[in-house]
């Protein structure tokens, strides 16, 4: 049975590229534009939190489409952890529950084992 599920590998590898893009993108859209609305507002573009959003953004059109998914992959997972350790630490500690972190840990090492295998099926780019 397992022989016949790894036959489909890249498909679930797209899957997953795919919908981890989306939602890096709507956490980019809720910095940038404030869609959807977060509570405190929508921040300024010129800060660390508005430069967040647009990375967000950028790379993760980039990684939904599949075109130059590692380049795009491994700047999202490098702005991940960044967020990790200076946002979320300061806000409960290193314990990722308890400082609202696991989203961040979560994108930072999908992003960065994207970086490894690249986009998977259904990519503009193949490799």
């Amino acid at each position: 049975m397992f022989d016949r599920l790894s036959a489909y590998a890249p498909q679930a590898l797209a899957v997953l590229r795919i919908v981890t893009a989306l939602l890096f993108i709507l956490h980019g859209t809720q910095k940038v534009i404030g869609f959807p609305a977060m509570e405190g507002g929508t921040p300024p573009l010129m800060t660390l939190f508005g430069a967040a959003g647009l990375i967000e953004i950028v790379t993760g059109i980039l990684i939904l489409v599949g075109f130059f998914t590692r380049p795009a992959a491994f700047i999202a997972s490098g702005t991940m952890a960044v967020a990790y350790w200076m946002v979320h630490v300061g806000m409960g500690g290193l314990i990722p529950t308890n400082n609202g972190g696991d989203a961040a840990i979560l994108f930072c090492f999908v992003f960065l084992y994207l970086v490894f295998v690249g986009p998977g099926a259904w990519s503009v780019n193949k490799k």
